[in-house]
């Protein structure tokens, strides 16, 4: 592989011997090979859930997790990634459905009506954030607060993503972009796939996804300003977002026949559609065992070994955390 330092998005592929010596810095992989981070969100949302990550991970394709602190099942997926020190971990950053951390009182812009949860409505959320009626210190505070909580049970956390990708509003990726370099975090998702026409003929029935997906990419340049004036290290872009939902095996191939070259990231949300997760606040029940049996199957492993794909955790974009 070509060790030559290649500036993009400002980070630098750095060959080992030269990382070990010198200060942390953020990095990124040579754009002409394909790289790529599988990311199972919602560690943490139900033990069903839970077990669903380790198994995609143990058996599958996934690479990485994040962890939702305020998640009932937070304990146990604690547990649970002592038995899979190869699983990188991160943070699934919460600021709508659910409860905060942090004392109402403190991040009161964030909850609904003076309540004591967050927003339900991630429209309602979106108005707010375009507006700037969601307190930039609030946001701080509770995601701050987010982290330390995971970094209090021992995890060294290697990257942050939002759910419902909040964070690819401005006014909150500030705000959270402090919280990281306050907490150490090296590394956040980019949440804007590349929405291609193909996909709507390999599933006509995404176009609302695609559209609203398509829709949000204004803030494109401004997310890459900010990540690396932060020196915040990011993937070239995200996979699997239009397709979140309905993320089945036929889509998945054809998502990972046509990944670009450069690292990316397949955002995923296996689980198991149980009675814990029919309490839950959450559309995605069916969809998640379909995205386990896709994540465990031979057929995708295939296909990445044809396109010669090479499966990282976001320890391995991260300067200064380990590599698996």
């Amino acid at each position: 592989m070509n060790n030559q330092t290649l500036p993009l998005s400002g980070m630098r592929l750095v060959p080992p011997f030269i990382r070990d010596a010198c200060p942390p810095r953020p990095v990124r992989y040579n754009q002409w090979v394909r790289r790529l981070i599988v990311n199972a969100d919602d560690f943490g949302l139900t033990s069903g859930v839970n077990r669903a990550i380790l198994e995609a991970h143990q058996s599958g394709v996934v690479t990485s997790a994040t962890l939702m602190a305020n998640g009932a099942a937070f304990a146990p997926a604690i547990e649970l990634a002592q038995s899979a020190p190869e699983l990188g971990l991160g943070c699934h950053v919460v600021l709508v459905d659910g409860a905060p951390l942090s004392n109402a009182s403190q991040v009161s812009s964030l909850l609904h009506n003076g309540n004591v949860q967050f927003h339900g409505s991630i429209a309602r959320f979106a108005v707010l954030a375009l507006r700037k009626r969601l307190d930039a210190e609030q946001i701080e505070r509770e995601v701050t607060a987010q982290i330390h909580k995971i970094q209090s049970a021992g995890i060294t956390v290697s990257h942050l993503d939002t759910h419902k990708h909040t964070h690819m509003f401005p006014s909150v990726l500030k705000p959270i972009l402090r919280a990281a370099q306050k907490c150490g975090i090296p590394a956040i998702r980019n949440p804007f796939e590349t929405v291609r026409l193909a996909q709507l003929v390999e599933n006509p029935g995404s176009w609302k996804r695609w559209l609203e997906v398509r829709t949000l990419h204004r803030w494109t340049a401004q997310f890459h300003r900010e990540v690396e004036a932060a020196g915040v290290a990011t993937p070239d872009g995200t996979i699997g977002i239009v397709a979140t939902g309905a993320l089945q095996g036929r889509w998945l191939r054809f998502l990972l026949q046509n990944l670009p070259k450069g690292t990316w990231e397949l955002v995923c949300h296996p689980g198991y559609n149980d009675a814990e997760l029919q309490a839950v606040r959450t559309r995605l029940r069916a969809a998640r065992e379909q995205e386990l049996e896709a994540l465990t199957s031979r057929d995708i492993r295939q296909v990445l070994s044809q396109r010669g794909v090479e499966l990282i955790s976001y320890r391995a974009l991260a300067p200064g955390v380990t590599r698996p």
